[in-house]
């Protein structure tokens, strides 16, 4: 006989976990009690804040693969991971989030840091499940892993009343593989891939978008041989980025709002377009109206519930994205489509021009977001992760940091979570520990988390932070400008000595202002053994470009 507490210990380790970032409290001491005898086994993160220890969890499980764990004591703690919880849903990361509560019998009562979670979680989760036996433990955490990380991959929630983290169970672990009214892997439908393949082999001039779920799916193979079959060219949503290599041939850049030119345009001029593993997000599509109608639409997808969503297709696959690529690349003919391929020079030869060289090689003036990213990546011999807060620093570093291998970047997509940054960076060191990660980071978004710095001192883990600090919350700023003649309402910012405050965290710092300087810091940064703070005091009214205003036809980007 063991503790209920105990026995999700054990059930934790027999699912694999390794490591649970958390905050401790009131209705989760006893876990952490039992925590205490399971030191060598469960490597415990001490976060600063909750929404920290989700947000960690998301980034070592974006790196790694495996299922993030976070553990949060009742009412506050529960709240604060709120915001990781949907970030994870609208992203398809695998996450469990353990939550203390009350006693359950003070559940109703409004006892003091009770909070109703299953109510509060139920809308942004894949499942949630209160736990109110010592008994129910171990099976709720088994199906838990089973459902967080099978099928379309996201977020679970288990709440644990006190009184079952301290009750004896006589414990048996029992990996779930099946549960009757879940199907996480759809029957694939042989008509279908047939009818995909018939208007993939009659297209002369296909493009493949790449979505997130290539990677969650560990599709890249499959992929390549599908691209390299049909010679068809591919673009990638921010949350697909590195699923190919950036120098691959048929790889042609980002979409969306601050994606590449050729590949917004040429979604407009294609005569079947094959979306793989992506959902049609606005970022990516733009007004509805006006998008890719001159083009026959496949649709590969895992979750059925994103199928004409928002975008009708003409032939809607079903299943995994291994499989699907796989079924529809036996069925498709060699073909060459060399001429259309190469109709993707001009744009990308205009974007060089128009855009690229100003924002990687000015030649006068203060430092630009870009040219600074461009450069960490290169140095890193362009194999590092890329972590990523929300805003310019986001766009600037999925545009100019480049890949050569998979799950390489770590961002928030659907929710846009400023602050997501520094603790997902925390989650990706440990989750992928020999990788270099490089974390950019707006002035604004660093100190909505700054606090986790305390994190990093303690693990004593050599991230790399590159604050771009250019005094204001820049994307904010920059639609002031073009869309609210220039009316900056509350977006300036008066900021603390950054370097300063890494010092005071054990980091190695530098500031960094002069461009003669930027190779310099960049390999001081880093050679440093152990965390960097690199604070880049960039130009401050830099602009992310080309842009396609919100809502608008995603081939009319400004420049």
């Amino acid at each position: 006989m063991i503790t209920g507490s105990e026995a999700l210990l054990r059930t934790l380790i027999a699912e694999g976990v390794e490591c649970i970032f958390g905050y401790p409290g009131g209705q989760a001491i006893p876990i952490y009690d039992a925590l205490y005898d399971y030191r060598d086994k469960l490597r415990h993160v001490l976060v600063r804040h909750e929404q920290g220890a989700t947000h960690a969890a998301q980034g070592y499980a974006r790196v790694s693969g495996k299922v993030g764990v976070a553990l949060v004591t009742s009412g506050p703690g529960a709240t604060n991971t709120i915001t990781g919880i949907a970030d994870a849903m609208l992203d398809s990361t695998p996450m469990i989030v353990l939550t203390g509560q009350v006693p359950s019998p003070l559940l109703g009562t409004d006892a003091f840091q009770e909070v109703d979670v299953i109510g509060i979680t139920l809308p942004i989760t894949k499942w949630v499940y209160q736990v109110r036996r010592a008994e129910d433990i171990a099976w709720a955490v088994s199906r838990a892993f089973y459902i967080a990380s099978t099928g379309r991959p996201g977020p679970v929630v288990i709440d644990i009343a006190k009184d079952a983290q301290v009750g004896t169970v006589a414990y048996e672990y029992r990996p779930v593989d099946f549960i009757r009214s879940y199907q996480p892997w759809p029957d694939i439908n042989p008509e279908k891939v047939e009818k995909a393949a018939e208007l993939i082999n009659k297209a002369e001039k296909p493009f493949a978008l790449v979505g997130q779920g290539v990677i969650l799916s560990g599709a890249e193979a499959e992929l390549k041989s599908f691209l390299e079959k049909a010679d068809i060219p591919a673009g990638s949503t921010l949350l697909g980025l590195s699923a190919l290599p950036s120098d691959y041939r048929l790889n042609k850049g980002m979409l969306g709002m601050h994606g590449n030119i050729a590949p917004n345009r040429k979604t407009n001029e294609c005569d079947v377009l094959i979306a793989v593993g992506m959902r049609f997000d606005d970022r990516v599509t733009g007004d509805l109206k006006t998008y890719a109608k001159q083009a026959k639409i496949i649709h590969l997808d895992i979750d059925v519930s994103e199928m004409d969503k928002n975008v009708r297709t003409d032939v809607k696959v079903l299943g995994n994205a291994k499989d699907t690529l796989s079924a529809i690349t036996k069925l498709l003919n060699p073909a060459k489509h060399a001429q259309w391929i190469a109709s993707f020079d001009a744009d990308g030869e205009e974007e060089y021009e128009k855009v690229i060289t100003k924002e990687l090689y000015p030649q006068s003036g203060q430092l630009r977001m870009g040219e600074i990213v461009r450069r960490v990546s290169e140095a890193t011999g362009n194999k590092a992760v890329l972590v990523t807060d929300v805003g310019q620093n986001q766009m600037m570093g999925a545009r100019y940091f480049k890949y050569t291998q998979t799950r390489s970047v770590v961002t928030s997509g659907g929710l846009g979570t400023m602050g997501f940054g520094l603790p997902a960076s925390i989650g990706a060191k440990i989750g992928a520990p020999e990788r270099t990660v490089c974390l950019f980071v707006g002035d604004g978004g660093i100190q909505m988390t700054l606090q986790e710095l305390g994190t990093v001192m303690q693990e004593k883990l050599a991230v790399k932070v590159i604050i771009l600090n250019n005094r204001f919350l820049g994307m904010v700023r920059q639609w002031q400008e073009l869309f609210f003649n220039e009316r900056y309402s509350s977006t300036e910012m008066e900021n603390p000595d950054f370097a300063a405050i890494g010092k005071a965290y054990g980091m190695g710092t530098r500031n960094l202002a002069e461009r003669d300087d930027l190779d310099d810091a960049i390999s001081e940064m880093l050679a440093y053994d152990g965390p960097f703070l690199l604070v880049a005091n960039v130009e401050k009214c830099g602009m992310v470009y080309p842009m396609v205003p919100a809502g608008g036809c995603i081939t009319q980007m400004l420049y």
